[in-house]
């Protein structure tokens, strides 16, 4: 399934980058909050992942960057969530998620399941190697692809339906 849609590579200089990071931030804020009441909501269904990468893709790996940095650091000081201890880890891995989303959308410059597919994988991959480093601990990093599947399911399909949601814009 391809899809022709237009993505953009945003840059610092555009007041549009950091209009679509703040838009991308607020819903950080937001989407997490629904999936928090459901049970372990948040570590199954990663509504954070899917908010950076649907940026990311679309707007350029520099307006996915702003939003996978300042979504963490808000969500923190405003909810307390992510905790400070994951915090570290949560914005490095949302930070390779935004390099490799907006990276692949720039050099492939089209949409496909399969595409969206390997970001999810190639950001899981290098996401669990830099946790691995930063943290030493295997368990949680075990829980991203035992517990964490279904928000991988919806990082993918829902990136999907949100590009072409977009691509009347």
């Amino acid at each position: 399934m391809e899809a022709s849609v237009k993505l953009y590579t945003l840059n610092f200089d555009e007041a549009r980058t950091y209009l679509w990071a703040a838009l991308f931030v607020v819903s950080g804020m937001v989407l997490p909050q629904v999936f928090h009441l459901i049970p372990q909501g948040g570590i199954i269904f990663a509504p954070l992942s899917l908010v950076i990468l649907a940026g990311a893709y679309k707007f350029g790996w520099k307006t996915g960057l702003m939003a996978a940095v300042a979504t963490p650091l808000v969500n923190n000081l405003v909810f307390g969530l992510p905790a400070w201890g994951v915090l570290q880890v949560m914005m490095v891995k949302l930070v390779i998620l935004a390099l490799v989303a907006g990276l692949t959308a720039q050099w492939f410059n089209k949409v496909t399941l399969p595409l969206l597919i390997g970001v999810v994988l190639a950001s899981e991959a290098l996401g669990t190697l830099a946790e691995l480093l930063l943290t030493g601990g295997i368990a949680a990093t075990i829980q991203d692809f035992t517990v964490g599947w279904p928000g991988q399911l919806l990082q993918v399909f829902g990136t999907y339906l949100i590009i072409h949601g977009l691509a009347r814009k």
